[in-house]
């Protein structure tokens, strides 16, 4: 199947419709921090007027966290719970969803590990914040150092309440995971409960699609302020870091995505591609798998998934399943640490990578929540973006391209999963799935 101009416009096109502000403050920030660099004068103070707003964006992103998280995991697995066709398809959702993300995080971990893209950015961070975040963390290590058994006793809150004031993330997901559970096993008697968490993941969503909007200003202060600092040379050093993120992405849709369709399923990976190929592209040009949906939905069933799969398994996967956010998150902290000069051991990064998991699958759908959510995993460290200034704005001077890539990925990862499960079902019509030239336009 040909790649339509058309297709490929009103991809590009819905993503500058929505986004264009956040370029142009990445765009603004470059510019006038170089200027600032290279003239700094009467601008000095202004910077520091800046750096005010960059961190009180980033308290705003940390402010939503919980209630996203919580209401996330609520309305996800009581309505898993809820289903007629839990039975037969939730069950290998589960499994499949759970076997892609742990390898994207794996496969971050490795590679973040490998290259140490955050070694040669240590020479932008603050020596006195990096040397304080090190003590701290190091602190967290000693401490559980030998107390494994106390660390899981830890994740289970003695009052789900104090967790909750205390914003302990670890206790906080466990209960809303045991409260879940039990909610969906109780019947339709918990429709005022889980309607309430519906309506608090409807805001929440809502209250982040106002965050991104705030977002420019944010943003633009962070890459000023960091420009400002060091010139244009900081992007030498990001470059290796998106570098990372670019090849783990595409290991995923090239090495990991095939092998789970050639080993679960007889679906040809080239012909699914073509299939979901405009939702792809619209991905790629909204950030946005919410967005996307209706569209990944409407490649899946014209092309030969039946609907009763792609009805179940493909709105649920944009919501939980964020394997492409996994991988970026597992791999954005192991740099910040690197950034810092933070050691950290195996424990960690196994710890990392599950609270990516988590993580990634209470991320919205929409762009930069993945970068929202970030502050759960590096709460597992004990620390929070805002103590990690200096290093977040690098992951926003390049967030919406790897926004846009990540949610590209996780786009695939659910038409892999509807693709398997429609294949192990015999919900497949292989006749329309592979007869490309009968295809219908979408867009």
């Amino acid at each position: 199947m040909k790649l339509h101009v058309q297709t490929l416009f009103v991809a590009i096109g819905l993503g500058i419709k929505r986004n264009w502000h956040i370029f142009l403050a990445i765009i603004a920030g470059v510019i006038f921090g170089n200027y600032i660099h290279e003239n700094p004068g009467f601008l000095v103070p202004f910077v520091k007027v800046l750096n005010i707003i960059g961190q009180a964006f980033i308290r705003i992103i940390q402010m939503v966290v919980i209630p996203l998280v919580c209401s996330a995991i609520v309305v996800g697995i009581s309505s898993i719970g809820d289903s007629k066709q839990i039975g037969k398809f939730g069950k290998k959702m589960i499994l499949y969803y759970g076997i892609i993300t742990v390898l994207a995080v794996a496969l971050g971990a490795f590679l973040v590990l490998a290259i140490k893209p955050g070694i040669g950015v240590q020479s932008y961070i603050s020596q006195a914040s990096a040397l304080e975040l090190q003590n701290q963390v190091n602190s967290v290590i000693t401490a559980q150092k030998g107390q494994l058994g106390n660390m899981f006793l830890n994740m289970i809150p003695q009052n789900p309440l104090e967790s909750l004031s205390k914003g302990e993330m670890i206790p906080i997901i466990f209960f809303a995971l045991i409260f879940s559970l039990a909610l969906s096993k109780v019947g339709e008697i918990n429709r005022p409960i889980v309607s309430f968490f519906e309506s608090v993941f409807a805001a929440t969503m809502k209250l982040t699609d106002w965050i991104m909007i705030f977002a420019a200003p944010g943003i633009f202060a962070l890459t000023t302020v960091a420009v400002s600092s060091f010139g244009l040379s900081i992007f030498n050093t990001i470059s290796k870091f998106f570098a990372v993120i670019f090849v783990g992405f595409i290991l995923q849709l090239l090495v990991v995505y095939p092998l789970i369709l050639k080993f679960f399923s007889k679906v040809p990976v080239g012909t699914l591609y073509t299939a979901v190929i405009e939702a792809l592209l619209v991905a790629f040009g909204t950030a946005s798998s919410s967005a996307t949906l209706p569209l990944t939905i409407a490649c899946c069933e014209k092309r030969g998934i039946s609907h009763k799969v792609c009805s179940f398994v493909l709105p649920l996967g944009a919501t939980l399943n964020m394997d492409g956010t996994a991988l970026f998150q597992t791999v954005a902290v192991i740099f910040l640490t690197q950034a810092y000069g933070i050691t950290i051991e195996p424990l960690q990064v196994i710890q990392i990578m599950i609270l990516a998991i988590i993580a990634s699958s209470t991320s919205a759908g929409i762009p930069g929540a993945g970068l929202i959510t970030i502050a759960l995993v590096l709460n597992g460290l004990g620390l929070t973006p805002q103590q990690m200034v200096e290093g977040f704005a690098f992951l926003f001077a390049i967030d919406r391209v790897v926004d846009m890539l990540r949610t590209t990925v996780n786009v695939a990862s659910d038409a892999v999963v509807a693709a398997v499960i429609a294949d192990n079902e015999n919900e497949i019509n292989y006749d329309l799935l592979n007869n490309t030239e009968e295809y219908k336009e979408i867009i």
